[in-house]
């Protein structure tokens, strides 16, 4: 039940919601007894007894003023454990995907945990601020009332009661169509949302090349495939509502027939049968009120199933050793890897980086050389073998341990919007201002500072999008400079720097290597050049390896290498003869 699921997820403090379903169900009841009293009022009435229908009156007004005082608080109840239920999902979320592995972050499901995350909050709040009352009150007045008409006529109750099993299987039906559509629903939106953030992050890309209206099919066929599946959601609700309701109203219509047959025979008097059916007429309105919002109650279910489906998620087992590494040596022994297990990536990989020197990786695409980078930063774990630091195999300490002495710089440079300088604190909060000096003379991100027209406090934008990429790759290394960590995993680091730049970082990467091993993943060849060893890589597993002297005279796969980017480095365009 969506109750005990809600209830898993305020950990801390599940009293509100607790005090909100116990007090909805007083109320409930009170509702029922309040409208159980109109039978002894309309009676009274209807034969003359107006005496008696005051008396009736006065308590009437009496149970609705009780039941006015219980709603106040059931409502206040409500929104606390709204608040406290949208607390403790964020929180659990949060605690979670700080303990996914890093390689969890792929494809679509950063779409989805975004609208997970906010959406889908969103939806599950509303469960004790808006759906519970009517839920609740759709089943437990209608059952108060059945024990009231009991009082009356023990056979018009049985009647009622009898029509409760179809109209709960009519309710189950309609919301379990609901649910299946709110699936489709999601995913679609999922999906809208990712290409729409695409489109927009690649506007200079399309814009470029002339595709501002067209050849955007991609954008075009989600936002079709969204449409389409809001349009069968709604067609979906729509006859499992109807259903619903045709049901009750069968349901009304059988209770009828049974009470005008009992008045026909004599043994129920006709002043006391109308109030009844007034009675199971009020018994309705709660039932068609649970009907509306069954849709939102299955869809704020599926939410829950989703973030079930992410706190279930399983996590890279944390280690337990309580030192950290000895030494900074890294070591592949016999790694096999893949993100496919049927399609491994590494192959029986050997491979040592010794501590304090510098290793470069080349090969060609999907040869594997990103994620050696990223087994060494436990990503993921391996399939086969050990990835060990200093011989400490990097699954026997805790992530953190680990991330302490890893700086990871990539390809794909990311900064936070705020400024440079909070960007860099990321990896040092208590850096001081001549730290943060030192590390931007090192990455030249000194000459971008003194550009800026307020220096270090200049914002750099929505994922530094006020920044060029060269711009924001220099952030990203004085970033990881100024973290000072024994290892330093350079992906691609310098590709969207200019010759003059890469050359000064060289310079600043050559400093730090007698004192931190550095992983250099690289097709530049100022970069390759100044490695203690060059490892080429070719299908998951090593071609070569030797220093850059070396591999030439091997006049091997290196070689063909050096001469393809000796070739694209020289490479310029001629003017044109005529």
């Amino acid at each position: 039940m969506i109750i005990r699921r809600l209830l898993k997820i305020i950990t801390d403090d599940n009293g509100a919601l607790r005090r909100c379903v116990w007090l909805w169900t007083i109320t409930a009841v009170l509702q029922g007894i309040s409208f159980a009293i109109l039978v002894p009022v309309l009676r009274d009435l209807l034969a003359g007894d107006t005496d008696g229908a005051f008396t009736w009156v006065i308590v009437m007004l009496v149970m609705l003023v009780v039941y006015g005082i219980a709603r106040y608080y059931a409502q206040q109840a409500s929104f606390r454990a709204a608040i406290g239920l949208s607390r403790g999902l964020f929180q659990r979320l949060g605690d979670k995907i700080a303990t996914l592995p890093l390689g969890w972050f792929a494809g679509d499901r950063v779409g989805s945990l975004g609208r997970l995350t906010s959406h889908g909050v969103t939806e599950v709040m509303g469960v004790p601020a808006h759906l519970l009352r009517p839920i609740i009150t759709g089943f437990v007045t209608p059952a108060t009332l059945v024990i009231a008409i009991a009082v009356f006529d023990w056979r018009l109750a049985l009647a009622t009661a009898a029509a409760a099993p179809v109209a709960w299987l009519s309710y189950r039906w309609s919301t379990s169509l609901v649910r299946k559509a709110d699936h489709e629903a999601h995913d679609a939106a999922a999906d809208a949302g990712g290409r729409l953030v695409e489109f927009a992050q690649s506007q200079a890309v399309l814009r470029a090349h002339g595709r501002t209206v067209d050849g955007n099919e991609t954008l075009d066929n989600s936002l079709v495939n969204y449409r389409n599946a809001g349009r069968n959601l709604l067609t979906t609700a729509v006859p499992g509502l109807v259903s619903f309701i045709l049901v009750i109203q069968a349901a009304f219509t059988f209770v009828l027939f049974v009470g005008v047959a009992i008045a026909v025979n004599a043994t129920l008097d006709a002043p006391e049968l109308i109030a009844v059916l007034v009675l199971i007429v009020r018994s309705v309105e709660p039932l068609l009120a649970a009907a509306d919002v069954g849709g939102a109650l299955s869809m704020a279910d599926n939410t829950l199933n989703r973030a079930d489906t992410l706190l279930d998620t399983e996590v890279l087992a944390d280690g337990t050793a309580a030192d950290g590494f000895d030494e900074f040596s890294i070591r592949f022994d016999r790694v096999s890897f893949g993100y496919d297990p049927v399609n491994p990536v590494l192959h029986d990989l050997d491979l040592t980086v010794p501590a304090g020197s510098m290793t470069a990786v080349v090969g060609p695409s999907g040869s594997g050389k990103t994620t050696i980078a990223r087994l060494i930063a436990r990503f993921w774990d391996v399939d086969a073998g050990t990835v060990s630091i200093g011989g400490t195999d990097v699954r026997d300490v805790s992530i953190e341990t680990l991330m302490a002495n890893v700086s990871i710089v990539f390809q794909d440079s990311f900064l936070f919007s705020g400024t440079i300088a909070e960007n860099l604190r990321l990896a040092n909060a208590d850096a001081t201002q001549e730290e943060l000096d030192r590390v931007a003379e090192l990455s030249r991100l000194d000459e971008v500072i003194d550009r800026l027209p307020n220096g270090w406090e200049s914002d750099v934008g929505e994922g530094g999008g006020r920044l060029s990429g060269g711009e924001r790759q220099r952030v990203s290394i004085a970033r990881a400079l100024l973290k000072d960590a024994p290892i330093v995993l350079l992906d691609e680091a310098t590709a969207a720097i200019d010759p003059q730049n890469e050359v000064a970082i060289q310079n600043a990467i050559d400093t730090m290597r007698h004192e931190r091993t550095i992983l250099v993943i690289a097709h530049r060849l100022q970069t390759v050049v100044g490695a203690d060893e060059i490892v080429v890589l070719e299908d998951g597993r090593i071609a070569e390896r030797g220093d850059h002297e070396a591999l030439l005279a091997e006049g091997g796969r290196y070689m063909a290498f050096w001469t393809e980017r000796r070739r694209a480095a020289g490479w310029r365009l001629a003017p044109a003869t005529t």
